[in-house]
């Protein structure tokens, strides 16, 4: 039976892992994410001598996703500064002399549910992630839906609430887009404390679904996902998924009828693979680039 690699890679930490076909995570590691000549060589090295079939990648992007550019696999505009134009396609295939797929980390992690978790009985759903960044993946059709790049999904405009405090949201690219309005560090510059010191205080996390209802309305509107999936660091907040979907309710004002939208708690949900749908997805991503390269599953 092949064994596939995996990698998760985010802007605090790069988890690698090991799995099979069946979606089993057999070994796992967390490596924290410095520039790429200080994390790459510990990345390369838990891999090299596993006896692989091929790795997938989940990445924090943007990232070139376009098969047919030069640039296929490189990660483009990421306020991770050192990380810019960096080719982490190539340099993994290069050293590796393996199949590598790839996505972003939050399509990752959506395939993940849609292959293993709460959403494989469904054929359109949304991923979203809010802890240091705000992303978004989308499945459609059981696969991860790119377009032109890849959604964008955490930097949507947003309409501010009047009593919000914060003059400014904290990306560096829009004043007031989702991740600058509702992301971990938003929070903390908003209130001036971290996120989870935060968790008793009421008006923190209203504030915070606002935001978060916000933006899902305008997904439901857009994409018309059949199910909503929230992870990620802020959604440990016991009380956020209950803050969230009445103020979707209240937002959407009645106006899309749908059958998910009648029963709000199985129509936005928690993640269900604990902390490991983005390798699982990446585990994926890799059966599907040893598929590719003629090797059977």
């Amino acid at each position: 039976m092949p064994l596939f690699g995996a990698l998760e890679a985010g802007g605090t930490k790069m988890v690698c892992a090991v799995g099979n076909a069946q979606g089993k995570i057999l070994d796992r590691v967390s490596i924290p994410t410095r520039t790429p000549e200080e994390t790459m060589p510990g990345l390369l090295n838990y891999f090299r001598g596993k006896d692989l079939a091929a790795i997938g990648i989940g990445c924090f992007g943007p990232i070139d996703l376009d098969r047919r550019s030069p640039g296929y696999g490189t990660i483009m505009s990421s306020p991770k500064l050192s990380w810019r134009n960096f080719a982490i396609l190539r340099r993994f295939q290069e050293e590796l002399d393996l199949p590598v797929g790839i996505d972003t980390d939050v399509n990752a992690a959506a395939l993940g549910e849609a292959v293993w978790g709460c959403t494989r009985e469904v054929s359109n759903s949304i991923y979203i992630t809010v802890g240091t960044g705000v992303g978004l993946g989308v499945i459609i059709n059981g696969r991860p839906y790119h377009g032109m790049i890849h959604p964008e999904g955490g930097h949507i405009f947003m309409d501010r609430r009047p009593d919000d405090p914060m003059v400014r949201g904290v990306c560096p690219y829009h004043p007031n887009c989702l991740e600058g309005l509702a992301s971990g560090p938003a929070i903390e510059r908003r209130w001036g404390r971290k996120a989870e010191e935060l968790a008793d205080c009421t008006a923190v996390w209203e504030m915070e679904a606002y935001y978060m209802a916000q933006a899902i309305c305008s997904y439901i509107m857009m994409i018309s996902p059949e199910r909503i999936i929230l992870g990620g660091g802020v959604m440990h907040q016991e009380q956020m998924l209950p803050l969230v979907r009445r103020e979707v309710h209240r937002q959407l004002r009645g106006y899309i009828q749908g059958k998910g939208l009648d029963d709000l708690d199985n129509y936005i949900v928690p993640v269900s693979l604990g902390d490991n749908q983005g390798v699982m997805g990446a585990v994926k991503l890799a059966m599907d680039a040893y598929a590719e390269n003629g090797g059977a599953l």
